[in-house]
């Protein structure tokens, strides 16, 4: 079977002491694309030079909302010379988040990092949003507790005419139509089995067919060890590590979850991905 990624992070630093083993794991386990996303300027060429080395790689380019208050004064001529240099990148990882700026305690993924009020995370994704409809790339969209000015932000701004994706959908059930109209793909990642999040996984038994991708979101969001196929050292803080491999174990879960064949659901991803994506 072919296995696609829509969304990871294979130039994160947990993972480079392991390329050459992730890239062996990946090729043996059937992985013809994933999606790698650089979140910010520093990021960029580096995804587009490992995209140059591993052909199973379609880069894309954004400034997440983590790092969107961060940004230097040319990021837009940035962003649209990585993009026009690689035609093949697409545009991500974008979007909102509100927890980030109700954040009360210290967390080490923004430990020094100026968050910016959602305003400005709002003008910032309707920039590259712009960007995404007028080349029309993919738009690869992480949102967490702005679902409502998402939806919002999604209907006022250009779209691209290719779709975009939903990463690690976690919204409402009652949103998904609004975001299906506008163009949207979901993906399904392993973290949804735990079971806090059993109403968010109950969603993707709804998702339609040619909507739904599976990601991996490597190296974070690892399987449960017993469902850990690829195991890898933990990172240098002792933070666990999700093996990009492991996306072999989210199409296992999402298709029991979907009560279809493996192969089938197999299909019908790869059709998808090479819709949005390739």
């Amino acid at each position: 079977m072919n296995l696609y990624d829509a969304h990871q992070h294979f130039h994160f630093a947990a993972l480079t002491p392991h390329r050459a083993t992730i890239d062996a794991d990946l090729r043996r386990t059937g992985v013809k694309g994933a999606v790698v996303n650089g979140t910010n300027e520093d990021e960029w060429p580096v995804v587009a030079r490992l995209a140059r080395d591993h052909d199973w790689i379609v880069p894309s380019f954004g400034l997440h909302p983590w790092d969107c208050g961060n940004r230097s004064a040319g990021w837009e001529k940035t962003l649209r010379a990585a993009l026009f240099a690689s035609p093949r990148a697409h545009v991500g990882e974008i979007g909102l988040d509100r927890w980030v700026i109700d954040l009360k305690s210290d967390d080490p993924r923004v430990a020094g990092l100026r968050v910016a009020p959602l305003e400005e995370q709002r003008e910032v994704f309707a920039a590259q949003l712009a960007l995404a409809a007028e080349l029309n790339r993919a738009a690869s969209i992480h949102c967490v507790q702005a679902w409502g000015a998402l939806l919002e932000a999604l209907k006022k701004n250009p779209r691209p005419a290719r779709g975009f994706l939903l990463h690690g959908y976690a919204g409402p059930a009652e949103m998904i139509k609004n975001f299906t109209d506008l163009g949207a793909y979901y993906s399904f990642n392993i973290q949804l089995l735990e079971p806090k999040h059993a109403t968010r996984l109950n969603n993707f038994r709804h998702i339609p067919a040619k909507r739904l991708l599976v990601e991996t979101d490597a190296p974070t969001k690892p399987p449960p060890a017993e469902r850990n196929r690829f195991p890898l050292p933990p990172a240098a803080d002792g933070s666990p590590v999700n093996h990009p491999a492991n996306i072999a174990v989210a199409y296992d879960a999402l298709a029991e979850l979907r009560g279809v064949p493996l192969e089938t659901l197999a299909v019908q991803v790869g059709q998808n991905f090479s819709r949005l994506f390739l």
